[in-house]
């Protein structure tokens, strides 16, 4: 991973010329050979799309995938952009939620897209959460055996995580994300000036995927959030510009060392063993995903303290944290037994082992394969579980 300073800022407080269109633009690179992709982090909005989107791709026609929630606020700025750079960019929405991520939506999404009749040409571009993320980059990598994918996160969730990295996919009846592919986008396009218009809860289910990457590789970072949890909080957008660009760096760093999870990766999945089996267990949507990431975090640095030589006091100083800045500590009544069952559903779990990530101590953690029969400690240690 390399990343360049695109566009400083002028004297006068105005902006430069790059892709970022006047705003200050970051651009970090994910190192995947010929395949190597831009993420731009614009503290700013969204009109420099169109120009670093024909950096990457011919301009003629894109498919913008969005929902109805994001299209209201970021649908007009984007299509303006997109054909100010020479495309012709068509809208198509997908319903809003995590409820919604399932194999019917996906199926819709791809006949409508389908009907547009795209060549191996046509750009998919993602405007919305890490659900529109999901969905339209699963469409991108099926139809036509595989589109030109472009992500332009316009969650927390998304910009700190499932924007950069190529996994897609959708929910099913047995767990999360069961149904997907490996997708690399062509771009990232990350205007923080989105997330203004991000509900409070929205912008707190991002940090848990934010603590994650510090907890697994930067205790700097983990450390600026423990000093700024109001700011953080609160989405104060220069402590959203830290934690958006210190994600970014550390998740492209490990992408581009091991792009299909065959070993490094297994880190970035710190906190969502327990994470997505409380997702399952309580039906997608009851909890958000950084929400269960968080609970999951807690009951995972527990259990590595508790059996494999982890940092003690690490779960309680995660725990004392989250609810400084408002994220839950403690699950809804959930059974362990239902737990357990969602968590055997884990794509990770094979041959009665399970593929994660340990935490040693704050900012440092490895990969490791455990017995699966470790599942049930690790989520009795999810506060607020009942034995029965």
């Amino acid at each position: 991973m390399t990343h360049d300073r695109v566009s400083e800022p002028d004297s006068d407080g105005g902006g430069g010329t790059g892709p970022g269109g006047g705003a200050q633009d970051t651009c970090y690179w994910v190192e995947l050979g010929a395949r190597r992709y831009p993420v731009h982090v614009i503290e700013g909005d969204l009109v420099g799309l169109g120009t670093a989107m024909a950096s990457v791709v011919d301009p003629g026609p894109a498919l913008v995938v969005t929902n109805p929630v994001v299209a209201r606020h970021y649908l007009a700025p984007t299509l303006e952009s997109l054909r100010a750079a020479g495309f012709a960019p068509e809208a198509v929405l997908v319903p809003d939620g995590e409820a919604h991520k399932t194999i019917a939506t996906w199926t819709r999404l791809c006949e409508s897209l389908l009907a547009r009749r795209p060549t191996r040409h046509t750009p998919i571009v993602a405007l919305g959460g890490g659900v529109t993320g999901d969905l339209a980059g699963f469409a991108a990598a099926s139809l036509l055996r595989g589109l030109p994918f472009v992500q332009v996160p316009t969650s927390l969730l998304a910009m700190v995580d499932s924007s950069v990295g190529g996994k897609t996919g959708v929910n099913a009846a047995g767990g999360k994300n069961l149904l997907g592919a490996f997708h690399q986008p062509v771009l990232v396009y990350s205007a923080l000036a989105t997330l203004a218009t991000l509900p409070a809860a929205e912008i707190r289910s991002g940090l848990g995927e934010a603590v994650k990457h510090g907890v697994l590789g930067d205790v700097a970072l983990l450390e600026f959030v423990e000093r700024n949890a109001d700011a953080v909080g609160r989405g104060d957008p220069a402590a959203m510009a830290r934690l958006v660009m210190d994600s970014v760096r550390i998740k492209a760093d490990i992408v581009a060392k091991d792009e299909r999870e065959a070993g490094l990766r297994v880190l970035l999945n710190l906190g969502h063993t327990v994470g997505h089996a409380m997702e399952s267990a309580l039906g997608h949507g009851a909890l958000r995903h950084g929400e269960c990431v968080a609970l999951g975090l807690v009951a995972e640095a527990r259990w590595a303290a508790a059996s494999q030589g982890g940092e003690d006091g690490l779960g309680d100083r995660l725990e004392a944290l989250f609810s400084r800045i408002g994220l839950p500590v403690r699950v809804p009544p959930l059974s362990l037994q239902l737990a357990i069952d969602a968590a055997r559903g884990d794509k990770k779990l094979g041959r009665g082992t399970l593929r994660l990530g340990i935490p040693v101590k704050a900012g440092v953690a490895v990969p490791a394969s455990v017995s699966a029969g470790e599942l049930p400690h690790m989520l009795r240690l999810v506060p607020g579980i009942m034995e029965n």
